[in-house]
């Protein structure tokens, strides 16, 4: 394939809209971008540990409310015609595949949270039921209040988990896959330099 020299403006690729927040990356060849040992065509290979983490950092630090745009800064005067389009489909197709897969997590996440709920209510309800029948089988005894007070602590701690599923665990998870939402529809240009 031969390489072009990108038009006169020096760019290939898709045009930033005004207000973007650009994600800027420099390389000296666009192959530094993915994963060297990855042997996918270009569009399904995976990027680079270092460049995604580049650019996941730089897209967690801007603002939600503006669009994202990746700018890659090619220390190049060529490139070849459809460089901007196999780069941009690449970056799309690599964050849609890192959203699909926070999807999957969070649907098992969720599952795990209802599983896990059912068996702690179910816990709880057997250690109340069990410590009201030890405080009535042993009436005003401090032994029955231990047993009963030890088991209400056990039903307890057993709703730890789903508390912590359906309180806290989904949101980085949600919020990982809302940055590669993003990640996966922006315009992608290629400088040359």
């Amino acid at each position: 394939m031969a390489t072009v020299s990108v038009g006169e403006n020096g760019w290939a690729g898709d045009e930033i809209p005004p207000g973007s927040e650009v994600i800027e990356i420099r390389v000296a060849e666009l192959r530094q971008l993915y994963n060297s040992i990855d042997p996918s065509p270009f569009h399904d290979k995976d990027l680079d540990d270092e460049a995604e983490e580049f650019i996941l950092g730089w897209a967690k630090e801007a603002s939600s409310d503006k669009p994202l745009a990746l700018l890659v800064h090619l220390d190049k005067p060529a490139v070849l015609p459809d460089a901007g389009r196999i780069v941009r489909d690449a970056v799309h197709a690599f964050f849609q595949r890192r959203s699909d897969a926070s999807r999957r997590r969070l649907r098992e996440l969720f599952r795990v949270g209802r599983k896990s709920l059912l068996i702690g209510l179910t816990f709880l309800t057997a250690s109340v039921v069990a410590g009201n029948w030890v405080v009535s089988v042993l009436p005003h005894t401090t032994l029955a209040q231990l047993v009963r007070e030890s088991l209400l602590i056990g039903g307890w701690v057993s709703m730890w988990r789903p508390l912590e599923i359906f309180l806290y665990a989904w949101w980085p998870i949600r919020s990982e896959r809302r940055i590669d939402d993003r990640l996966a529809t922006m315009p992608v240009r290629i400088e040359c330099g």
